[in-house]
Parts: C-alpha cells; sequence; structure tokens
C-alpha cells in the first residue's frame, strides 16, 4: 500500500487465524484471496472484504491472490475484469504476480468431474432445467432421486466426454454430483456441476462447451491455490457443505472456509441487479455515476482510497448481517479530505458587488493559505479587484434576527481581505431579484495588516469578478431519499425511492487558478464544502467540479426533522 495504512482491529475471523498458527496448521502459511466474478461493477460492499482479505494478509506476512470467477461466459465482459483490477488496484492493495482465474482451472476442474464421475459420485443427468427444479423438493420435504442418477459409470464417463467434445445442444444434458436427495440443505440434493453452453468465453474462446458451476469451481479453485483461509459472506454459509463433500470425495487440500456478515449501507442498494437496473433504464449516467455506490463511482465523486479504507475497518467484521450508517462514511471522507484538500473560494450562485471607493481597474494579489491542516501546502496569490462575485444567500435586502452576513448597513469581512460596508443594493426591473451589491471598504482592514484586528461579526468567501471563470458545477446528493430503499409501499419497486434531487447542476464562479485543475483533483470550496474534477467529463481548461460531500452532515439534521414531524 503506498497511502497511509489502517490496522486491522480485532474480529473473529482474526482469534481463528490466531489458533490456526498457535498449532502450527498449514506451516503457519496465511493465504487469503479476494475472488470477483466479473459480471459487474464492484461497490462499496465489495471494499470491506478486499480490505479484509489484503489487509489479513499483510498483518500476517501473508499473500492474498486476485482471482476472477469467470465460469459463466454469458455474463462476464472484459470491461469488468478492467474495472475490478483498477478498482483494487486503487484502493491500495497488490496481488504482485498473483492474478488468476477460474478459466486458468477449467482442464484440471474437468479431471476433477471425471473423477468423480469414475468413483461413482456424478451422473450425467438427461432432466431439464424445470424439472431438475421439481424435483429437488422443498425446504419441509424431501426430493426425489432422478431416474438417469443410476447409469453405469461407464456410460456417465462416455456421455461427459461427449458433452464436451459438442455433441448436445444446450440444456439438453448436465453432470449432477450424486448426494442425497434427502438432505435437509438442498444444496446438498444432488447438485448440478457442468452445464452445456455453447458460448465463447472472454479468455478461453470456443475451446469449451460445457462450463462448471460456480458452487463446483469455487471451493476446488482455493484448493488449487491452497489459500488457507477462504472468507465468504454469509450466504455461502450453506454452500460449505457442499465445497467440503466435493474436496472430501476428491482427496484434495481442504481450505478452512469462514462467513463473516456481508456491508449493508444506509441510503443506497448494493444489489447488482439493481445496480444493473439503474443504470440499464438510464436512471444514473453508468456504473461510474458519482452517486453509485460503486468504487469507480465513488472514485469519479471524489472519495479516498484512505476513506475508504477506515471505513471499512470501523464497520468491523460481524456473524451477523446489519446496516452501517452512510453518515459513518461520509464522516470518515470528511476526516480525509480536512487534511488534504487545497482550500479555494468558489461562488455557487453569485451576485455582483462593487467596491465604491476602490479604484478602479486596480488589482492587487493578495495571498491565501492553501490548506490551515497542512502548513507545508504552502500559500497562493489571489486577484482582488473592484468588481467581485459572492454568494446570493450571503445577502438579504431585510435579514432575519440571526443573519449575520451581509444586508444594509452591515459590515461584514472578506476572506483573505477587506472588511466592507453594505451602503445601496439595486433590484432586477423584472424578476424583482438584487442584480447588484455596492459596498465601500475599508482600505486598512487588508487581512494580515496592522489594523486587520478589527473585529466583525461574518466572513465571506468571494472571487474577483474580472478574474473568475465560469465552471459546471454538479451538486450530488444521495441518490435515495429514505434509509432503506427496499422498503416500498405495496405494488411499488425500489425505484420508487429515489432522491428527485440527487442531481442540480450550476454555473459556477471560481478562482482563476482552478482553470488548469486537473482530473481527480480534489479541493475544498471554502463554507461550500468538497469537490472533485470530474473525470469523465472535464476538459483542459474546462473544469467540471463534482460535490463530493458537504462540510457537515445536512441528512442528520433533515432525518431529525421528519422523526418530530412522525412524532
Amino acid at each position: 500500500m503506498n497511502e497511509e495504512q489502517t490496522t486491522p482491529k480485532s474480529h473473529f475471523i482474526k482469534e481463528i487465524i490466531d489458533a490456526d498458527l498457535a498449532v502450527g496448521k498449514n506451516e503457519s502459511r496465511i493465504h487469503t484471496r479476494f475472488p470477483p466474478e466479473p459480471n459487474g461493477y464492484l461497490h462499496i460492499g465489495h471494499a470491506k472484504s478486499i480490505v479484509l482479505n489484503f489487509n489479513l494478509a499483510r498483518e500476517y506476512n501473508g499473500l492474498c491472490n486476485l482471482r476472477f470467477d469467470d465460469t459463466n461466459p454469458i455474463k462476464e465482459e472484459e470491461e469488468y475484469i478492467e474495472s475490478i483490477i483498477e478498482d483494487v488496484r486503487w484502493l491500495g492493495f497488490d496481488w504482485e504476480d498473483r492474478l488468476y482465474y477460474a478459466s486458468d482451472y477449467f482442464e484440471k476442474l474437468y479431471e476433477l468431474a471425471e473423477q468423480l464421475v469414475l468413483a461413482g459420485k456424478a451422473f450425467v443427468c438427461d432432466l431439464s432445467g424445470d424439472e431438475i427444479r421439481a424435483y429437488r423438493g422443498t425446504l419441509t420435504e424431501p426430493g426425489k432421486d432422478s431416474p438417469y442418477r443410476d447409469r453405469p459409470v461407464d456410460e456417465n464417463i462416455a456421455l461427459f466426454r461427449r458433452m464436451r467434445a459438442g455433441e448436445f445442444p444446450d440444456g439438453t444434458r448436465v453432470l449432477r454430483a450424486k448426494i442425497d436427495m434427502a438432505h435437509p440443505n438442498l444444496n446438498m440434493r444432488d447438485p448440478v456441476i457442468y452445464r452445456i453452453l455453447h458460448a465463447s468465453h472472454p479468455r478461453t474462446g470456443d475451446e469449451w462447451c460445457i462450463y462448471p458451476m460456480y458452487d463446483w469451481a469455487h471451493g476446488l479453485e482455493d484448493s488449487i491455490e491452497k489459500i488457507t483461509h477462504s472468507l465468504c459472506t454469509l450466504e455461502f454459509e450453506d454452500h460449505r457443505p457442499l465445497y467440503d463433500w466435493f474436496l472430501i470425495e476428491l482427496g484434495v487440500y481442504r481450505p478452512r472456509q469462514i462467513e463473516f456478515a456481508r456491508l449493508n449501507l444506509s441510503y443506497t442498494v448494493l444489489s447488482k441487479r439493481r445496480l444493473l437496473q439503474l443504470v440499464q433504464e438510464k436512471l444514473v449516467s453508468g456504473w461510474d455515476d458519482p452517486r453509485m455506490p460503486t468504487i469507480s463511482g465513488m472514485r469519479r465523486r471524489g472519495y479516498t482510497p484512505i476513506a475508504i479504507r477506515n471505513f471499512s475497518e470501523r464497520v468491523g467484521v460481524a456473524k451477523k448481517n446489519n446496516i452501517a450508517d452512510m453518515a459513518l462514511l461520509e464522516y470518515y471522507l470528511r476526516e480525509d479530505l480536512n487534511k488534504i484538500a487545497p482550500r479555494v473560494m468558489a461562488v455557487l450562485n453569485p451576485v455582483k458587488l462593487v467596491i465604491d471607493n476602490y479604484i478602479e481597474d486596480q488589482t492587487e494579489m493578495l495571498t491565501a493559505d492553501n490548506n490551515p491542516e497542512d502548513e507545508s501546502a504552502g500559500t497562493r496569490e489571489i486577484p482582488f479587484s473592484r468588481e467581485i462575485y459572492i454568494e446570493r444567500e450571503d445577502f438579504r435586502t431585510e435579514p432575519h434576527k440571526k443573519f449575520f452576513r451581509l444586508y444594509p448597513g452591515k459590515e461584514v469581512r472578506l476572506k483573505h481581505a477587506y472588511i466592507i460596508k453594505c451602503e445601496s443594493f439595486v433590484t432586477d426591473d423584472e424578476t424583482g431579484e438584487v442584480a447588484e451589491i455596492h459596498c465601500t471598504y475599508d482600505p486598512e482592514s487588508r487581512s494580515g495588516g496592522a489594523a486587520a484586528d478589527r473585529k466583525v461579526k461574518g466572513t465571506l468567501h468571494w472571487v474577483s469578478a474580472p478574474h473568475a471563470i465560469p465552471a459546471e458545477v454538479r451538486l450530488y446528493d444521495r441518490l435515495f431519499q429514505v434509509s432503506n430503499p427496499n422498503s416500498v409501499p405495496e405494488g411499488k419497486d425500489f425505484k420508487y425511492n429515489l432522491n428527485p434531487n440527487s442531481l442540480e447542476t450550476l454555473t459556477a464562479q471560481v478562482e482563476p487558478g482552478l482553470a488548469d485543475a486537473t482530473s481527480g483533483e480534489r479541493y475544498q470550496f471554502l463554507r461550500r464544502g468538497y469537490f472533485c474534477v470530474d473525470s469523465r467529463d472535464s476538459r483542459p481548461g474546462r473544469p467540471i467540479f463534482n460535490r463530493t460531500a458537504p462540510l457537515r452532515d445536512s441528512w442528520a439534521r433533515i432525518e431529525r426533522q421528519q422523526q418530530k414531524r412522525s412524532r
């Protein structure tokens, strides 16, 4: 890892590893893996598994593999593989020379399947998919044997080899393990091991027309790679007896599988199927839309690897599913950005302010610190002139009692500059909106000067109008407007809870130095939040800024208001 590292906290998986090491199990090796299926983009839930597996390997001086479980050629795309590699590397982890694919083992997996057939533990079944499901039984009723279950071994091996040779159409035959159709665990009821699928694979082309099922391949891949601790989420707990059965019957190395609770996050969905639905129905701009919980979307929005790693550590490793609060993720994001993000000034909803007693056509260069949290960040020079822009919301013609910004007769300080006093304002004849504010300034009140210690209540950010750069700013918010998007009225689906205000686009006025901002750079816009230069749509000299996060958790306030109304 090339950035600040987090230290894994103690949890039940570490206790298991410590116990294994104490008795010298696996020659005291620790070898983990992260095994994504290349059928979608990684999301924040996968990040937890990535951090867990790679951090455990690092802490115990072990190894961690990156392996693609590419057993289904229909759903897999090279785009997904490339994005997964980029995401894991961006998070700060290195698998060195241990990048593997299930397809690397297709020949070995086939040989092991023949071994199972020859041992009388697998058979070729001619039932259709629907018939297999009907024969399977239910949670309360046992299944019934396939009429092909007692085929002779010689017939099974001959049929299986003909399946590989491509002699049969898709769906006409499968290879099934012969276990127990009355087993209380439905996964043990003669599961399918291979299916016929005449489809080209992204890596093996047309070499294969039969493909292993995930349950057959997954545990054997771990065995082939000599994984010591195979970490899976809880939905694989019922599959563990099947993995173990395969490994025991074949007499091969048996990793220890440990299940942990997957990450669930409030205000979002982490189902690949639902995320794909959002993309396909164009409810978002793509997998890397900054509102998506995908790692690529979070990276484009401006999240940092440190923030995601710290969050993944903080939510911990549990045995029971729970829901983590989005506010916790945003807390770690702000904590990191506060340390590293340069401070700049940008006016998102500008109104012009004229300083009447300032010399016309004069420009001063004022000194501003880049980050008060980091002295090494240094300072920059920003232009100041007679005409500036301030935020429209920072001025009121008739202020309320607790309004401490600018209004007629009120003094405020301009950040890094002078104290000004509002003398008058001009409104637009058609709209009635304030079109221009007129002020005077105190030349002796320049920030940093000898007379600058005069106190006024209220400090505003600003940009010099003649020097300002217009820039598109995208104010991204949470994609869903309720904590649990899956909670919907009858007849509705999760899309019912989409936040209609999750994106607002503005034309802002920003410091001239931001004209050269490059893709991925992060900033704190003073008083407005954290922003990142969009990596897809920005162009040299024309940056587009995505809001990464506001300075404070505005949703906490919204939730409190909703709770009060509900009471």
